[in-house]
């Protein structure tokens, strides 16, 4: 389910919107400059080559690309693999990577063709955590505080807008306030 829950900076438990309507994330996301919509699902997505997402979501990709401005796009694949014994440790390592604040010198753009994952964006007293699921778009302005957070059973597939061929370059702010706030598993409990 696609959510925004906004709370105060210095206090988790301080919640000011909840919501899974979404009109009323776009608008709340849009007052902070952050830009929220939904394309179709292509519901055999888990199943789809990346080069068969790519191409089934072409023009969606053009649309937002008209300007040219991302020069790479790919598609990041997280999936619980059962028979690879390393996978909780593999999957635990890779959620770690982001949950620490941080911000990026280009806009954080995703799109998620399946599963889910949580933004948690620190906007100046607050903290918008946003859950994507399959057919949202999600685009973080450069310069924005915040976080991810895959769940403790990741489980995604997301495609990647980048300016730079360096694509994610986190600048880790080490402020530890990622552990004050509901993970993804609390805020779908």
């Amino acid at each position: 389910m696609t959510l925004l829950q906004v709370m105060a900076a210095d206090n988790a438990a301080d919640v000011r919107v909840r919501t899974t309507d979404p009109t009323e994330i776009a608008a709340e996301l849009a007052q902070h400059g952050i830009a929220y919509s939904h394309w179709d699902v292509l519901a055999e997505a888990a199943a789809a080559d990346s080069g068969a997402l790519l191409a089934h979501y072409g023009p969606q990709i053009a649309e937002l690309n008209a300007s040219g401005r991302y020069q790479h796009i790919d598609v990041a694949r997280i999936h619980p693999d059962a028979g690879d014994p390393q996978w909780p440790a593999t999957a635990a390592g890779a959620r770690a990577k982001f949950l620490d604040e941080h911000r990026h010198a280009e806009d954080e753009v995703r799109f998620f063709a399946a599963g889910h994952g949580c933004f948690y964006l620190h906007v100046g007293e607050a903290v918008l955590a946003t859950v994507c699921e399959a057919g949202d778009l999600l685009s973080v302005p450069a310069g924005t505080l915040h976080w991810f957070d895959m769940g403790s059973t990741p489980d995604f597939i997301a495609l990647r807008f980048f300016e730079e061929a360096d694509g994610w370059v986190g600048d880790f702010t080490g402020d530890k306030i990622s552990a004050n706030f509901p993970t993804l598993d609390e805020l779908l409990a």
